[in-house]
């Protein structure tokens, strides 16, 4: 396995011991909005920590307002992902949460001004029926908190097409400052009105939340410095397999059988788009 693979899986094996230590606290009784602020306080802090040399360079950037943009877009994906988890399995809200690339396919014609052909659309379509599998909408099985992920998607989704318009602004590692700051100073805005003292355990798990988080978004950062997006990305749909089994130990949760046919043909759909990406990228690029 190459090193930027290697880094990918690390990445979404810290983000799902994030989504599960969320997932308990969520059911503990802890507010949601105390959750967020943890995730991102601790993360400012864990970066401030590592690059103590970096922070007065932090802030820099030459599109100060599209960096908070960018944040604000990742706030409202964690939001929606955290008030999800309190209440459906790590892994239903992993799979819907795979659509995010196929979003992306249709933002990129609308705001980038990018070129589609029938294969990836053919392709989203596809997506957008594995994801109604796994929410059967009027079969039972649908809830509200199944239209979080969604939301969430959709907000990652144009978090990734900013990212992609601005990506020459800054280092990756202020972006990555942006993000923690902005989630930490909007989540204390509103803490004093959902607070809960945690115990010393539950402490350590929300501190957790922003270390964890801290270590998958560093890894991603490094993982792309190394190796094209389109090379690795396919390794980020293992994180259907850590959801499950940290589901299944930690909470008693099993996706039915729908939910892994929905998945297989969001994930096959998502293959194919970053495969066709990769490849019409190639025909592009100068000799």
């Amino acid at each position: 396995m190459s090193r930027g693979a290697a880094l990918i899986c690390l990445a979404v094996i810290a983000f799902v011991i994030m989504k599960g230590s969320v997932r308990y606290l969520g059911r503990a009784g802890y507010p949601v909005p105390e959750i967020v602020w943890a995730r991102y306080t601790f993360h400012l802090v864990f970066i401030m920590a590592f690059f103590p040399r970096r922070v007065p360079t932090l802030l820099v950037s030459t599109r100060m307002g599209m960096q908070v943009l960018r944040s604000v877009l990742m706030l409202g994906a964690t939001v929606c992902m955290f008030f999800a988890l309190r209440a459906m399995p790590l892994a239903d809200a992993a799979a819907i949460g795979f659509i995010t690339p196929l979003l992306v396919v249709g933002l990129s014609v609308a705001i980038l001004k990018e070129r589609v052909g029938v294969r990836r659309w053919s392709a989203v379509t596809a997506g957008f029926v594995g994801m109604l599998i796994i929410i059967r909408p009027g079969a039972g099985a649908m809830q509200w908190a199944a239209l979080l992920p969604v939301a969430m998607a959709v907000f990652y989704a144009f978090y990734l097409i900013v990212t992609r318009l601005i990506r020459d602004s800054a280092d990756p590692l202020n972006a990555l400052f942006y993000t923690a700051l902005v989630g930490a100073l909007a989540a204390s805005l509103v803490l004093p009105f959902h607070w809960r003292t945690p115990t010393p355990v539950d402490g350590l798990l929300m501190a957790g939340t922003g270390l964890f988080g801290a270590i998958g978004h560093y890894a991603v950062i490094k993982a792309y410095e190394i190796v094209e997006v389109s090379a690795v990305a396919p390794f980020s749909y293992t994180e259907l397999i850590w959801a499950t089994l940290v589901g299944y130990l930690g909470f008693g949760d099993f996706p039915d059988a729908w939910t892994f046919v929905g998945a297989a043909i969001i994930i096959g759909a998502g293959l194919y788009v970053i495969r066709r990406e990769r490849r019409l990228g190639a025909v592009a690029a100068p000799k």
